[in-house]
């Protein structure tokens, strides 16, 4: 039962929900209230169930998995029942999960509403489902019997990169998936975090190339520069140079890196901030230092998401809006 007064629901229940292997914590985790952003305390790796049916599994990936490269490492499973399938290979698989806002509205015998309700809840897709004949897999598998294989199949080429976004996710997953009659399929599964290839950005690939790579860009008479290596790797520091001769006159001043993404239940934010003296924007500032945090997600657009970040320089003008410049920037 839940209660409703105007638009605030209590104990309305919801639940949220993704496909295989990522339903590990499919339900109420993956629901909240209006307003609420749910997916910012779920880490990507809780997404993935390690097994499913009467099976165990190890893998073991050899290094650091990038867009592009080639994801080798060893499987090794054992039976715990007898397993008869039709057939088994190993998967990889890519999920997209999207915090959604819901309402709806109840409404008397005359059609007139008398309460409504909001919520957010998260649900996904996977967007790639990629099989794999090699290493072949055996379909029957007697009780307590194991078996081990090597294993090497083409990361993702263009991406996307894995990216918590927030309000949106984007995931990985190597499984062994046997298919069984009349029955639930069985598999084991691994989130396999895929990292931004900065060859990748630099390329031009997708919307992150381009004036985010390039060590100044002109905003009208204004110059921003980065003198520190583009792209810039989460967990490092932007140095920022900044000249903005008809920079107008103001209470306080900022140069700040903010994100900006596509994401369905998604919003603009500042990632880092340094507080400036608007007084010395005409001469030109440098070095400015922005920290992006680790973990920050990387520029990337795929599987119907984007994510940028743009340096903005911005003067707060007392009883006047805000006046900012700002330039893309490129981050992995």
């Amino acid at each position: 039962m839940s209660l409703t007064i105007g638009n605030l629901s209590f104990g309305a229940g919801h639940s949220g929900s993704a496909p295989e292997p990522f339903n590990a914590i499919d339900g109420g985790r993956l629901a909240g209230g209006e307003g609420s952003h749910t997916l910012h305390d779920v880490a990507i790796d809780e997404l993935v169930l390690a097994s499913d049916g009467p099976i165990a599994g190890t893998f073991v990936i050899d290094r650091p998995v990038v867009v592009g490269e080639t994801i080798t490492g060893t499987l090794t499973i054992q039976a715990r029942e007898r397993i008869e399938g039709r057939g088994a290979m190993l998967r990889l698989v890519g999920l997209r999960l999207d915090e959604e806002r819901k309402s709806v509205e109840h409404r008397d015998s005359k059609g007139n509403v008398t309460s409504s309700e909001n919520w957010v809840e998260c649900h996904g897709r996977l967007f790639i489902e990629d099989p794999y004949m090699e290493p072949a897999i055996p379909a029957v598998l007697e009780v307590g019997s194991s078996w081990q294989g090597r294993f090497g199949i083409p990361a993702p080429a263009l991406g996307p990169p894995t990216a918590h976004l927030g309000e949106s996710i984007i995931a990985w997953a190597l499984e062994a998936r046997w298919d069984i009659p009349r029955g639930s399929d069985h598999f084991v599964a691994i989130h396999v975090p895929v990292a931004q290839h900065p060859d990748l950005l630099r390329a031009g690939v997708g919307r992150q190339g381009g004036a985010s790579l390039l060590d100044a860009v002109s905003v009208g008479d204004a110059v921003i520069g980065v003198t520190s290596p583009l792209p810039a790797r989460a967990g490092s520091e932007i140095l920022v140079d900044v000249r903005w001769p008809s920079a107008p006159k103001g209470n306080g001043a900022r140069v700040e890196l903010h994100r900006r993404t596509n994401a369905p239940n998604g919003a603009e934010g500042i990632v880092a901030a340094v507080a400036v003296d608007p007084a010395t924007l005409s001469g030109g500032l440098q070095g400015v230092p922005l920290a992006v945090p680790p973990g920050t997600a990387p520029s990337f657009d795929g599987a119907g998401l984007q994510i940028d970040y743009v340096i903005r320089v911005l003067i707060d003008r007392r009883f006047m809006p805000d006046t900012a410049i700002e330039r893309p920037v490129a981050i992995y």
